[in-house]
């Protein structure tokens, strides 16, 4: 069996908690994550459920949706194809 190193970005504070419960199991983070990898492989699927939280959004959320409809409701608003906005994102 060969290995391969993969890096990846996550939140420090999720990271140390993950650490820490991890710890608790006896397990290191590599280790957590090839348990999940491996079960996703074995399920075909992701091994927990996936689902919305039902909470109120906070506040910068609020504002984002609030700006997003006053946008969406503004004639001059320009719109894009998903093209365009392809080609938009990579000038």
């Amino acid at each position: 069996m060969s290995y391969t190193t993969m890096s990846i970005r996550m939140d420090n504070d999720v990271k140390q908690q993950a650490q820490a419960l991890f710890a608790e199991f006896g397990l290191d983070m590599t280790t957590a994550i090839n348990m999940f990898l491996r079960q996703s492989l074995r399920e075909r699927a992701i091994p927990f459920r996936i689902c919305q939280l039902e909470h109120e959004p906070n506040e910068q959320t609020r504002r984002a949706l609030l700006e997003a409809d006053r946008l969406l409701g503004d004639p001059h608003t320009k719109r894009y194809t998903a093209e365009e906005a392809l080609a938009e994102l990579k000038r």
